[in-house]
């Protein structure tokens, strides 16, 4: 079996306003299992970046242990990237964004490397409402150490070799909510058509943006009674409605369909329209979003889409008046201003 990617192309493939083919924003060829739905979720990052035309040495992919932060290597061979330690993925993406905000911070984890380990990492991060996408590629299992039940496997689901999880399940959508996230979103990772326009309205977000995948684990976790298994999550889904982004550059009115609900305007100026929104959910009411996904939870059912987003929302750099010009840059007159700022920045704080 070969593991190097064709260097051929085909000279017609279609090109993003900036030039670049689908293929530049590719990575290695993946080894995980044919069929893990990790892998799409790496398909549509890397469509998703494509369509956005964002150059691939302006993003940042970072991850911790596991499956999931496997994929970085899959998808954005061109970017910049770091794969931390086990849970501690939102520490490097704080140190490096405070470091220089001009870059687009990706963050891939799993569930084992989010709910379990990390939980103490991710609940921060989202609190402090860091500028970053945070996407959960999440199987309910420990695929790297044989399908061990996750935190976040539900109570009841049945295991490969035949165990029912006797624990109650976190659900990380809710728990970001809770901690203070200003988007959040979940989605599916067979759903491309719901999944990519989710994940270009994450990177236009400014501030914590939380996408949960449900992403099968085929080896592990693709049984029946298993509720992270494909034909579960299909036959269980509950959009709370169809999603469209449209980027600042193009024409609002040229991708104007009749009878979106809502129209928001990002900070960037691109729009995101949401379409047959559940009467149930108003997604800008964080409130209202734990409501809907407790009754969805309680029926069952695995809601998916976007489930909140603050239109508001005032990231880490704004609260701490970060420095505009990456750390890398300032000058030695910017680093040591002579003893009079000093004894100002001495006397603010009297």
């Amino acid at each position: 079996m070969s593991y190097q990617l064709p260097k051929f192309r085909h000279p017609e493939l279609p090109r993003n306003d900036l030039g670049y083919t689908k293929a530049d924003y590719e990575g290695a060829i993946s080894t995980l299992c044919a069929g893990c739905g990790h892998d799409s979720i790496s398909g549509a990052i890397v469509k998703a970046v494509h369509e956005l035309s964002i150059e691939p040495h302006k993003i940042a992919k970072l991850s911790g242990i596991g499956c999931s932060s496997k994929t970085p290597t899959y998808f954005l061979g061109k970017s910049h990237g770091f794969n931390s330690v086990h849970g501690r993925m939102p520490s490097v993406v704080t140190g490096a964004a405070l470091a220089n905000r001009e870059l687009l911070y990706l963050g891939v984890s799993g569930d084992g490397d989010t709910a379990s380990i990390g939980m103490g990492q991710f609940a921060h991060v989202a609190r402090r409402n860091l500028n970053m996408v945070y996407i959960v590629m999440n199987n309910g299992c420990y695929g790297l150490t044989k399908g061990q039940d996750s935190a976040t496997a539900d109570e009841g689901s049945v295991s490969k070799k035949g165990d029912a999880n006797p624990f109650s399940s976190m659900d990380l959508c809710a728990a970001a909510l809770q901690f203070g996230a200003t988007f959040v979103a979940r989605s599916f990772s067979g759903d491309k058509t719901q999944l990519v326009p989710l994940i270009k309205a994450a990177i236009s977000h400014r501030g914590f943006a939380l996408i949960d995948v449900v992403s099968p684990c085929v080896t592990f976790n693709n049984n029946p009674g298993s509720t992270k298994s494909y034909e579960f999550v299909r036959d269980h889904m509950e959009a709370t409605g169809t999603v469209d982004f449209v980027p600042m550059h193009k024409e609002i009115t040229t991708d104007y369909q009749p009878g979106f609900s809502h129209e928001v305007t990002m900070h960037d100026g691109s729009s995101i329209h949401l379409y047959k929104l559940s009467e149930e959910l108003d997604p800008f009411d964080r409130t209202s979003a734990l409501m809907t996904m407790e009754r969805h939870r309680s029926a069952g059912e695995i809601l998916t889409g976007l489930i909140y987003m603050n239109k508001g929302s005032h990231d880490l750099h704004e609260t701490l008046e970060t420095s505009r010009r990456p750390l890398n840059r300032l000058a030695e007159e910017d680093l040591c201003p002579g003893n009079q700022v000093l004894r100002n920045i001495n006397a603010s704080l009297r």
